[in-house]
This record gives C-alpha cells, structure tokens and sequence, in this order.
C-alpha cells in the first residue's frame, strides 16, 4: 500500500521554492505536480523540481494521485481556488493572507466547514523559535500576567517591486498595501500571543509611493485584547533597508524583548539572551521571513497523515484578516472598532 501524499503547488512565484524544498525533505511525499499561467515559468520549476507542470490549476481536481495543494498565487486567487480544491475533496495549505479581504475568507471557511480534506494557512513567524518561546512563557504565567507588547516592522519595498507586478499595490488583487502583505505576520502574532481583540484603532498612509500604489505603505495601530492587555503595532515599506522585526513583551515580573531574531529576558535589571535561532541553512528564501516555513509545512502534513485537525486553519487565518480590516475601517475615524463587525 502507497502511504506517500502526492502534493502540487500553484503559483511558481518567490515563495514556492520554500514549499518545493519542504516537501523534497519528507520520504512520504512527493511533489508531482506545478501550475503556472507562465508555460516558461512552470517548465522551469518543473525542471527544478522534477515534476509535470501544468498552465490551468483545474486538471488537479480530479487527480486521485494529488492530496495536499499549495496556494502560492497572487492573494486574488486565493478563495476561488482553495473552493474549488477543497470541493474536489483536497487539503489546502495556502499562503497569507488566506483571501484578499474578509468576505472572501469567510466564503473559504464554509467550504472547509463541509469539505474531506483541510484547510491550512500559513504564518510560519509562530514556528520560528522565539515565537514558540514567548507562547510558552504566556501560558505558563512564569513572568505573571502579560501586560502590554508591541511590534515594530521597518522594510523597504521600491517602486519597482509594485510596477513589475500586475496584482501588487492594488485593493482589488492585493487587498491592501503593508498591513495585508509584509506585516501581517507580526500582526499575526501579536493577536496569537493577546488572545482575543475587543478593540483597534488604527491608521494607514501612503507616504512614500503616493504615485505607485493605490494601498497604504505605513501604518499603527492601538489593538486592545479582552483580557485587557495593550498592544502596539508599527508597520512601514518605507524605510531603506529592511530591518529585523521588533517584538517587546511586558509582564508584570520581566520583559522580552526580540531583536534579529533572538529573545532576551529583561529582569531584575539584567538582561539575558534565552532564545537564539538554530545556524540558517539556506532556506532558499529572503533572510527577514523567518526560518518556520519548512516546520509548518512537516507539522500541516503531519496532521493530514495521521488524521488530525492542523491548527493553523481557516478559522484561525481570518482572525488576523479582521483585525487588518478593523485597522483599515478605522483609520481616520475616532473610534476603535471590533474586528469582525466592520464588514
């Protein structure tokens, strides 16, 4: 009997190869099969990677050999594809933001709601080991209660980068600008670490690309969690250089504090480095993503074999969706709003 998952990636953008070699590191799954609009685009990773290649995603629905689908398209074409597969009875794991806006996620769900196989979104920032480190430490209540935190993302992104690509910088495609694209894993987490959000009051501008995109490039906000802890988020592409993400925990018996990728326990005055991340190894991907995606792609298909719900899934992808969308309805409004309720 044949145990291996049969697997195949839409979309041979940036980000795939991370998914390619992922799934090259498992002995029970083989990548059969890539999908691109571009027949030089999917021949040539189909070299790469030594599978078939294909132009048009819908001759994956009725392929028994192909279990688990990965979503690495433009943010557009997430929620009709993800339908569709998890229709045709497919596991799902897509890139984030799992839809382009809050209606479409939730027409995802509904299909996973029903649907054989699962859905599975990827924020692999809570694989990396800080991350894991800081969960664990809120859980525990070893530095008592959390109190406030804040996340802080300086990057750069050119003109170039929004006028070489047809969906980038656009409502309809991308969704937005920042929030939804670049920071939306640090938003991710501190959603992940405060629990459930009551309130957020927030801004977006576009200060630097006024006459490139139609999206915002810079935003901040005020997040609110229910269990009264206060958040504090920055997110630009207008910096120069694309900095470390900046993480500050403060609880009532000590802060941490990440910084490239390290945390450090401030406490009695002192501090001290707890949590470093293992030697890259060539991740075949841009050094600011982080190290968690080859981890969360072995844990999603973990779960498919053995026939457990992964925990990162649609229901669990939309929670930073709302709150993305409840810092773009407030924006120049001088109320917070509850995500959720703005859409």
């Amino acid at each position: 009997m044949n145990n291996t998952l049969g697997a195949a990636i839409i979309g041979c953008g940036s980000i795939s190869p991370l998914h390619a070699r992922a799934i090259a590191e498992m002995e029970d799954a083989r990548l059969l099969a890539v999908v691109d609009i571009d027949p030089v685009q999917a021949a040539q990773a189909a070299q790469d990677y030594g599978c078939e290649w294909l132009t048009d995603y819908r001759e994956l629905l009725k392929r028994p050999d192909i279990d688990i689908i990965h979503l690495c398209t433009p943010h557009y074409l997430h929620s009709q594809m993800a339908v569709e597969l998890l229709n045709a009875g497919k596991h799902v794991l897509t890139e984030k933001p799992m839809a382009q806006d809050v209606a479409s996620a939730r027409f995802m769900l509904e299909a996973a709601g029903t649907a054989r196989g699962q859905l599975g979104v990827v924020f692999q920032n809570r694989y990396n080991d800080p991350s894991v480190q800081i969960k664990e430490m809120i859980d525990s209540g070893i530095l008592g209660d959390l109190l406030c935190m804040k996340g802080i993302v300086t990057w750069t992104r050119s003109a170039d980068y929004y006028s070489n690509s047809s969906w980038r910088g656009r409502w309809a495609t991308e969704g937005g600008g920042v929030l939804i694209n670049q920071t939306i894993h640090t938003l991710d987490l501190l959603q992940w670490f405060g629990g459930e959000v009551s309130s957020v009051q927030g801004s977006v501008t576009t200060d630097v690309l006024n006459n490139v995109i139609e999206v915002e490039d810079s935003a901040h906000a005020c997040i609110t969690f229910k269990n009264k802890v206060r958040g504090l988020f920055y997110g630009t592409n207008a910096y120069l250089v694309n900095s470390p993400v900046e993480l500050e925990l403060v609880f009532q018996q000590g802060t941490l504090l990440q910084r490239r990728d390290c945390l450090y326990l401030w406490k009695d005055g002192q501090e001290t480095l707890i949590c470093e991340p293992a030697a890259a190894g060539g991740t075949g991907g841009k050094s600011y993503w982080g190290t968690g995606h080859s981890r969360l792609i072995h844990d999603f298909y973990t779960h498919i074999r053995e026939g457990r719900r992964f925990w990162i899934d649609g229901a669990e992808g939309i929670k930073t969706l709302e709150l993305i969308a409840g810092i773009y309805y407030s924006s120049g409004r001088r109320n917070g709003v509850a995500p959720g309720q703005t859409i």
